[in-house]
């Protein structure tokens, strides 16, 4: 399962039917029993939750890396990611794969989620400043509290997620050795 940013925008969508420049789209998915979501504009495609591989001596919240296409692409479990029990391996797993800015290159990263829910439009009036205490999670980690049929989803700064610092961490632990282990796949 492979769903590009082409089959992402024309993905089902619910919401009021606002100016464009005031409606944002967001992909909905589920991580530990609670709904976040994130700007589908970062999001690259998504896949079904395969076959890792693991590397030594990365922080406890990075699963692996995967071969996409033939490119490494590392693979971070959003709930070890913010303190939480990792993820438990299901039938509906799915890796949502992101483009980060790393400097001046861009750098594609896996998140593993529980489920992906759908694409929901959320006009800016219908957000929500990010809580100072009571979430589960950093608030430098949520960028607003987007409402939707009387419920909140938390909508996360990808930005903060996957901060340079965690980016670096992956740069620095050395490209050579991941590529030895996906050649051995």
């Amino acid at each position: 399962m492979s769903v590009s940013r082409q089959a992402l925008q024309t993905l089902p969508t619910r919401g009021d039917s606002l100016e464009q420049d005031e409606v944002q789209q967001y992909l909905t998915f589920m991580l530990s029993g609670e709904t976040y979501a994130i700007s589908i504009l970062r999001i690259k495609e998504i896949i079904q939750y395969g076959q890792l591989t693991e590397v030594p001596r990365m922080p406890d919240f990075i699963r692996g890396v995967i071969n996409l296409r033939g490119a490494v692409v590392p693979v971070i479990d959003l709930s070890a990611r913010f303190g939480k029990q990792p993820t438990a391996i299901g039938r509906r797993n799915c890796i949502i794969i992101i483009e980060v800015d790393l400097g001046e290159e861009t750098q594609s990263v896996g998140v593993m989620v529980d489920a992906v829910n759908a694409v929901l439009e959320i006009s800016a009036d219908e957000i929500e400043a990010a809580p100072t205490f009571g979430t589960n999670i950093r608030a430098d980690f949520i960028a607003g509290m987007g409402k939707i049929n009387g419920k909140f989803v938390i909508i996360l700064n990808i930005r903060h997620v996957l901060s340079m610092d965690d980016m670096e961490a992956l740069v620095s632990a050395g490209a050579a050795p991941v590529s030895e282990a996906m050649q051995a796949e």
